[in-house]
């Protein structure tokens, strides 16, 4: 990591200005929710499809009864692996891409310099700024049927988000040792190694870890647009109404991410508490020298092949691709409509977020593992909630808005409840582990003062809480941006319909001018992000 550029120190704002412009954010964050709300069809017309609802009964019944006889399972079983081979695959190149280009986007490189920032953060929005989905359409254009598109388009969009995050990470780090060692006369590459990286390695690691079972879910989705896996018996058996089927294949995904969060756990336990002595930690060691294979078995087991990256049949489809593509098409009616599908996609990722956001404050607090002793019922409860959030995001969403068009009219609603079911399940998790890493002595005093546990809760954990929940929501905006081009394709509206409708016809020009308003979308909401996170530090 190269910085260029000590991270400025911003002068404190006057506690009335600080608390005004804090207040500005949250009534404006409230008018847009609402009128999302509005733009929804909440609060006008009918938005439930009463036929639906046998069906959706039917679907719910199964869950207690997924199928188990030994000739699926084992097709499961086989399906996995390969899900997890274009996981590991496709989150090593991610966070390989996401260690390279952050200190280009983070703040501490660019210091004072916000045009070069921008510049920075608006060129990482292009390749993240489309879905994996998006990408394996594109790549299966380029490369055919070859392992590496699976791998690229978990990679690209990942390494690039992974790129963002990691910078912000670092970027809220406090400055105080960096500083003391810049005094000292260190390097700005040592100063942020040593200052700035060990307090966030337990961010980053947790970030990367969930990476990966991101990535898991994102093998599913492509496999349900033909890259195999568990998607493609997911779509088989979701197409074929055998919910049965289904829920056996959300349960082995599900499992799947519970693996990985098992093992992050531990392994995030093991950085914030080495061993004493001066050993390395053996179980550190392991997964280290673990993640080396399962990345080196799955590049085996996909048999994927650097030649066919650049054989002349690449070569010749991509230009064959980008002739076709560009230039974009700029016809008016098409500008018109993405300015309209502009909007509903904008409506549709706050509803998500909204969503993800109230359920988030309510179950933190319940899934987090308390730092010390506690009844049998508290350990029962967070163990549902958990179990709860993990079927929630092991669900991606195009099942979920698929199931929720049983009983919603197709529109902006269900793919925004989808969206936000969703990322309910991934913000929660991750707001639980914020607060499990928190200092638990000042709930801990409250509680002893005779608090009650809500009230220990609400003020000696959310206020230190809010500012890494905030972090990783406002990431989950971005991403839910991307998931409506996902979801759009299935009938929930947006740019996704547009776009859906553009491949569909081999009209290139159009799809590049319908890709190109998502990536300008998706950079104005990071750094909108961005404004947002700067006014409630």
């Amino acid at each position: 990591m190269t910085l260029t550029a000590d991270h400025p120190t911003r002068p404190t704002a006057p506690p009335l200005r600080r608390d005004r412009r804090r207040w500005a954010w949250g009534l404006g964050a409230a008018v847009v929710v609402a009128w999302s709300l509005a733009g929804a069809g909440l609060f006008s017309g009918d938005v439930l499809n009463p036929g639906g609802s046998a069906q959706f009964g039917r679907f719910a019944a199964a869950a207690l009864d997924p199928a188990a006889d030994a000739a699926f399972l084992g097709l499961l079983a086989r399906s996995a692996l390969v899900t997890v081979a274009y996981a590991a695959a496709g989150t090593a190149l991610a966070l390989l891409l996401g260690a390279v280009g952050a200190p280009l986007v983070a703040r501490t490189t660019w210091g004072r310099r916000r045009a070069g920032w921008l510049a920075a953060r608006g060129v990482l929005a292009v390749p993240r700024g489309l879905h994996e989905a998006v990408w394996g359409l594109l790549l299966v254009n380029v490369l055919g049927l070859d392992p590496w598109v699976g791998v690229l388009a978990i990679g690209i969009p990942y390494g690039a988000g992974s790129a963002k995050v990691f910078a912000d990470l670092v970027d809220e780090v406090p400055r105080g040792a960096y500083r003391a060692l810049r005094a000292a006369g260190a390097g700005r590459t040592a100063a942020a190694l040593y200052g700035l990286l060990p307090p966030a390695a337990g961010g980053l690691l947790s970030y990367a870890l969930y990476r990966l079972e991101c990535a898991v879910r994102s093998a599913v989705v492509l496999g349900m647009v033909g890259a195999g896996g568990l998607g493609y018996q997911l779509a088989l058996s979701f197409a074929s109404l055998r919910w049965e089927q289904v829920w056996s294949a959300v349960y082995a995904l599900s499992l799947l991410c519970l693996v990985a969060d098992v093992a992050g756990r531990a392994l995030r336990r093991r950085v914030a508490a080495p061993p004493a002595s001066a050993r390395r930690d053996p179980v550190l060691t392991a997964a280290v020298v673990g993640t080396v294979v399962l990345v080196g078995w799955s590049c085996w087991y996909l048999a994927l092949s650097p030649a066919s990256l650049v054989s002349e049949r690449t070569v010749t489809q991509l230009r064959h691709l980008l002739g076709a593509a560009w230039p974009p098409a700029t016809d008016g009616d098409l500008l018109r409509s993405l300015g309209v599908l502009a909007v509903d996609t904008v409506q549709m990722s706050v509803v998500a977020i909204a969503v993800a956001l109230l359920g988030t404050v309510l179950l933190a607090g319940p899934a987090a593992r308390p730092a010390g002793r506690s009844s049998p019922g508290r350990r029962v409860a967070g163990a549902l909630v958990r179990g709860g959030l993990l079927l929630l995001r092991a669900v991606p969403p195009p099942v979920w808005a698929l199931v929720l068009l049983f009983v919603l009219l197709p529109g902006v609603l269900p793919g925004a409840l989808a969206l936000g079911v969703h990322t309910l399940g991934v913000l929660g998790r991750l707001a639980a582990e914020a607060t499990e890493e928190l200092d638990p002595r000042p709930r801990a005093a409250l509680t002893a003062l005779g608090a009650r546990p809500a009230g220990a809760w609400l003020y000696g954990v959310l206020p230190r809480a809010a500012g890494p929940v905030l972090v990783h929501a406002l990431c989950r905006w971005e991403v839910a941006v991307r998931d409506t081009v996902l979801v759009g394709l299935l009938g929930a509206g947006g740019l996704g319909a547009l776009l859906a409708s553009e491949l569909a016809t081999f009209d290139w020009a159009a799809g590049t001018t319908v890709l190109a308003a998502v990536v300008v979308l998706t950079w104005a909401v990071d750094v909108v992000s961005d404004r947002a996170r700067a006014a409630l530090r």
